[in-house]
C-alpha cells in the first residue's frame, strides 16, 4: 500500500528544524555576518534560477506564461495575501521585531515588511517554487516515491538554517506553505496523472527558474520583484504547452 504524502512531512521537519538552529546562531553573529550571509544566498539563488531558466524549450512561451500568470497573480493580490499571512503568523506568535536584525528594504530605498514577514515570504518561496517541488511531489503523489522530496529536504534543511541566522524566526513559520503547496501538488498528482508531459513539467520549471532569480535579486536589494504574484505562471505554462507547442 503506497503512502502518499511523507516526502512533505519530512520536509515540514528539515526546515523547522534548520530554521531553529539558524536562528539560535544567528543570534550570535554581528549583524555584518548575517548581511553577507544574505548576500550570499542572494547570488546562490540567482545561479539556481538561471540554471533552472535554461530548461524551457521555447522563450516566449515562457514569458507568456510569466506575463499572463502575473497579470492573474496581481488581479488575485497573491504577493499582498501572502505576506498578510507572515504578518498574522507574526501577531499570533507574539513576536515583537528583532533590532538585532536588520530590517530589508525595497529597491528604492524604502522600508519594506518585517524582518519577520521577510524571511516568510522569501523561505517559502524558495522552498516552494523550485523544480525539487514539482517533480517530487508528483513523483509522492503518483508513485509513493519520495526519494526526490527526501533530496529535497535535506537541501532546504540547510537552506533554512542559512535563512533563519540572518532573517529570524519568519522562516520556520515557512513550514505552513510549504505543507500547503507540496502536500497541495501531492494530492492533486493523482488527478494529473497521464496528462502531465516532460515538457510541461520543463517549462514549469523554467518558470519555477525565473522566480528564483527575483528572489535573488531581492535578497540583494537590488528589486523589490512581487515573485508571489507570477506564481500562476507556474500552473499557465503545461497550459500553454498543450494549446501551443503539442
Amino acid at each position: 500500500m503506497q503512502v502518499h504524502g511523507l516526502g512533505t512531512l519530512l520536509n515540514m521537519a528539515t526546515v523547522a528544524v534548520g530554521a531553529t538552529v539558524g536562528v539560535l546562531l544567528g543570534a550570535r553573529l554581528p549583524e555584518r555576518m548575517r548581511v553577507t550571509v544574505m548576500q550570499g544566498l542572494g547570488l546562490f539563488t540567482i545561479f539556481l534560477g538561471v540554471r533552472e531558466a535554461t530548461s524551457t524549450h521555447d522563450a516566449l512561451l515562457l514569458l507568456g506564461a510569466l506575463l499572463v500568470g502575473g497579470v492573474f497573480g496581481e488581479a488575485l493580490r497573491l504577493e499582498d495575501r501572502l505576506a498578510a499571512a507572515g504578518a498574522f503568523i507574526e501577531r499570533r506568535s507574539g513576536r515583537a521585531p528583532d533590532p538585532d536584525v536588520p530590517e530589508l528594504t525595497s529597491g528604492d530605498g524604502e522600508p519594506g515588511h518585517s524582518t519577520f514577514v521577510q524571511g516568510f515570504l522569501v523561505s517559502s518561496l524558495v522552498f516552494c517554487v523550485g523544480p525539487l517541488t514539482i517533480l517530487g511531489s508528483l513523483q509522492d503523489g503518483l508513485r509513493g516515491d519520495i526519494d526526490l522530496l527526501a533530496t529535497k529536504s535535506a537541501l532546504d534543511g540547510f537552506a533554512a538554517l542559512a535563512f533563519a541566522s540572518a532573517l529570524g524566526w519568519g522562516v520556520l513559520a515557512s513550514v505552513a506553505t510549504v505543507a500547503v503547496v507540496q502536500g497541495g501538488i501531492t494530492a492533486a498528482a493523482t488527478l494529473l496523472d497521464g496528462i502531465l508531459t516532460d515538457r510541461m513539467v520543463d517549462e514549469m520549471s523554467a518558470v519555477g527558474g525565473l522566480l528564483l532569480v527575483g528572489i535573488g535579486l531581492r535578497l540583494l536589494a537590488i528589486a523589490e520583484i512581487r515573485v508571489a504574484s507570477f506564481l500562476p505562471g507556474i500552473v499557465l505554462a503545461p497550459v500553454l504547452v498543450a494549446v501551443f507547442a503539442s
